[in-house]
């Protein structure tokens, strides 16, 4: 309007040569003759070049020429139609044909069959869903409701749930949650210094008598399990060692280092009598066969490596991995080697074939612990994501273990179903196996002249008892916990209800 008003009060002129040069249009008077066209004329025109202008912005944005058109109660009922047709057209019988199958099933229950009640279902002349008081007789919709509640007769048969027709065709429904078992928590009773490196690696010796540690010093110690005092100290390795293991069957000591090295020691002699090679990498972990004279080891190298213990023979590489194989263990029953990785899988391998059996993929972070139930056919893997329990022996998933927020670098498992985790932030979670509920956490402290940062845990067992946990800390020492024996179970009833009701 604007552009209006300042043209209505502009008054254009024609400048004076502009009829000689041919600029403005000529028309004819009224005697004929051609004369210049006048300046109203003019503005007329400019005018209605103007609005025409605002009427085609008016359409182009004030329209809007997205929108349908609405549609009729006919044509709705036909768009829903072919909707439905196109979108649930392959299962949209299967569920008129339940419905039939269920009311004919419902029409055919036995004659000899008890009511069931207020609410049965029988077949009579009033119709295929009758509702009877209980007798068999049809109730009908002007008896009042609270005559319908007194015609049940007392202590009759529609009150056992055997007999209750309409729930037995509801399907069950599983529990929503395992109650978890009471487990007494546990304390730190012990405290070990002797080593200068960080402690990577423990195991209890089948006796019980006395465990093995080895860590960043390169020195095997062999400590007292009743005083802990030190028995032993085994020198050997050029660098860090990250695994041993004491034989189940023989006086052997196995160990593993960053050196690439693996090395069995001959315990009644206290020296090296066998190395095996073909690492091209730092050794990670190792476990023994618990039936066969086989060694299992793994390394950076991605690979896993089987030797025979007595002719240091490589039997099988178990490649595939494609990252650092984190962790080994091995079982009698198949699959006999698990293995895991940084690559975030988790590998069961059939140790006859030299093959992958299984590759499980489900985390989503590199794996750095395995941990076999004792008594169960299951077995856990640890991620800085979740920790996971798998049911051999296809590897079937079967629940996650959140709530451990660290790099969890060791996990273990007593005959009770205490799962233990050990992160690298000093945060021990201790797990009911069965529910997966974390009944207790620790957070251990380095001892004084460490930093924080070195409150990680890196190693952890059982004694064969199972009740004494010793962990490898970044600290250099060995700490070791117990059962609180003067616990109750009281505190965890009012934690139960307090979490979970």
């Amino acid at each position: 309007m604007l552009v209006v008003k300042l043209l209505m009060s502009v008054e254009v002129q024609a400048p004076p040569n502009a009829a000689e040069d041919g600029n403005l249009p000529e028309k004819q008077n009224e005697d004929g003759e051609g004369g210049i066209q006048q300046p109203d004329q003019m503005q007329k025109t400019l005018l209605n070049l103007v609005f025409r202008s605002m009427k085609r912005t008016h359409d182009m944005f004030s329209n809007d020429y997205t929108t349908f058109p609405e549609l009729s109660e006919k044509d709705l009922n036909a768009l829903k139609s072919v909707k439905k047709r196109c979108e649930y057209g392959s299962v949209i019988r299967h569920v008129e044909e339940a419905k039939k199958r269920r009311e004919q099933e419902l029409l055919k229950l036995p004659a000899s069959q008890p009511s069931i009640g207020i609410g049965s279902v029988v077949s009579s002349s009033d119709g295929p869903l009758a509702i009877t008081d209980g007798t068999g007789k049809p109730v009908t919709s002007a008896a009042p409701q609270g005559q319908i509640l007194n015609t049940l007769p007392v202590g009759s048969s529609s009150s056992r749930s055997e007999d209750n027709t309409t729930r037995s065709l509801l399907p069950l429904r599983a529990p929503m949650m395992v109650k978890p078992k009471w487990h007494a928590p546990w304390k730190l009773y012990r405290v070990i210094s002797g080593h200068t490196g960080w402690v990577r690696a423990v195991d209890v010796e089948p006796q019980n008598q006395w465990f093995a540690s080895g860590g960043g010093d390169r020195i095997i110690k062999i400590w007292d399990l009743a005083s802990g005092k030190l028995r032993l100290s085994l020198t050997g390795h050029i660098s860090a060692v990250r695994a041993v293991k004491v034989s189940p069957r023989h006086p052997f000591l196995f160990s593993g280092g960053e050196d690439k090295q693996v090395k069995c020691w001959d315990l009644e002699y206290n020296k090296v009598i066998r190395h095996y090679h073909g690492h091209l990498s730092a050794v990670q972990a190792l476990t023994i066969h618990p039936t066969l004279d086989v060694l299992i080891t793994c390394a950076r190298d991605s690979t896993a490596r089987v030797w025979d213990m007595r002719t240091k023979a490589q039997v099988h590489c178990l490649s595939g991995h494609t990252n650092t194989v984190s962790d080994v263990v091995s079982q009698a029953a198949e699959p006999q080697v698990v293995t895991s990785s940084h690559d975030a899988t988790v590998r069961l391998w059939d140790l006859a074939a030299g093959r992958s059996m299984c590759t499980l993929t489900h985390h989503k972070k590199s794996v750095r612990s395995l941990v076999l139930h004792p008594r169960l056919y299951m077995f856990a893997s640890a991620s800085p994501d979740n920790i996971k329990q798998w049911k051999f022996p296809k590897g079937e998933f079967m629940q996650n273990l959140s709530g451990h927020n660290a790099i969890v670098n060791s996990l273990v498992c007593n005959e009770d179903g205490v799962l233990v985790s050990g992160g690298d932030n000093g945060s021990i979670c201790f797990w009911d196996w069965r529910s997966g509920f974390c009944f207790q956490r620790i957070q251990t402290k380095p001892q004084p002249g460490s930093i924080d940062s070195e409150a990680g845990i890196y190693a952890m067992c059982y004694d064969k008892t199972g009740l004494r946990l010793i962990t490898g800390e970044a600290d250099k020492t060995i700490k070791m916990y117990k059962e609180d024996d003067e616990a109750v179970s009281c505190g965890f009833l009012n934690l139960f209800i307090n979490v979970f009701l």
